[in-house]
């Protein structure tokens, strides 16, 4: 019997992958795999300095927990049509439940993109933690995109060019779900695949990701210092459908205040994305989903609409 979509058995555990193994082509092997049957996975031994994620979540705690008078020297003006600022967002999820979440998005990159009216000056390390941090985080997916393109049979900046080259941008989110009496009537976050190409997110010690696969939901446990990767809704096309845009929630807790820091890779509003030329080589080969501009592409999964 087919089980309902809102169940939860936690019989699997997502992939975690050691990135300092010396073999390369084994962890490139292992991502590629865990990016085409989960969509989802979970890196260590990275290379970004666990003092430094660990300052990351520091300050961001401690700018969540200022007065909101002080948050809201950063909030998202009522009249923009950008991402940026600080927000409390209310929704449903697709039961019905109540969704809460207050969050913070800023860009981190590339500095051209980089407006630093939406980081806090509070606290006073906040800026410098994070352009750090948005120093690694680069090289890292750099990395992982490299692993990715090859994993396709493409040279290795293929879905880099692709996602757009220099102009990619990095877009920081912190989410901020407080504890709840009854979890089980509130989401943190509904359920949905990311619009982007690849996620790179770090969270605190309160666990409420989960991911969906083979029809259940699925705890993504972590490390502090590990790195949860998510392959988003751009990567999918543009690979033809070769790797997975993994459908996700955040739950929230009981008694512990849960925190994430996701970093979501992505095109500009204006860069044409769809399945990458080189993978199109005739019939046995043919476009599965049709190319679209970014902001078209963002607004109509947005609206629900059609797509392909």
């Amino acid at each position: 019997m087919e089980m309902e979509k809102n169940q939860h058995i936690s019989s699997l555990d997502i992939p975690v992958i050691d990135l300092s193994n010396p073999d390369e082509e084994l962890v490139a092997s292992a991502v590629v795999k865990a990016s085409q049957e989960w969509g989802i996975f979970q890196v260590v031994n990275h290379g970004i300095p666990t003092e430094l994620i660990l300052r990351l979540q520091e300050v961001g705690k401690e700018f969540f927990e200022l007065p909101e008078t002080e948050k809201e020297a950063v909030a998202k003006p009522d009249d923009s049509l950008d991402i940026e600022g600080y927000r409390t967002k209310y929704q449903k999820d697709l039961e019905g439940r109540n969704a809460w979440v207050d969050h913070l998005f800023h860009r981190i990159w590339p500095p051209s993109r980089v407006n630093h009216k939406f980081w806090p000056k509070n606290p006073p390390e906040y800026i410098e933690v994070n352009e750090e941090y948005a120093s690694h985080i680069k090289k890292l997916s750099e990395k992982i995109m490299e692993w990715l393109s090859e994993g396709l049979g493409l040279r290795h900046e293929a879905l880099k060019e692709g996602l757009g080259g220099e102009t990619i941008e990095y877009l920081m989110k912190i989410n901020y779900y407080p504890p709840c009496p009854d979890p089980e009537l509130v989401v943190g976050a509904p359920d949905h695949t990311d619009v982007n190409g690849i996620t790179l997110l770090v969270a605190n010690e309160a666990l409420g990701l989960q991911a969906f696969k083979d029809n259940q939901w699925i705890d993504a446990e972590y490390t502090t210092s590990g790195i949860i990767v998510i392959i988003g809704d751009q990567f999918l096309r543009m690979s033809n459908g070769k790797y997975k845009s993994v459908e996700h929630r955040a739950k929230m807790d009981k008694e512990k205040t849960r925190i994430s820091w996701p970093v979501f890779v992505e095109s500009s509003l204006d860069q044409v994305f769809g399945p990458l030329p080189e993978l199109i080589t005739g019939d046995e080969n043919v476009p599965k989903f049709k190319p679209y501009v970014y902001k078209d592409y963002k607004f109509r999964k947005l609206k629900k609409l059609l797509l392909d």
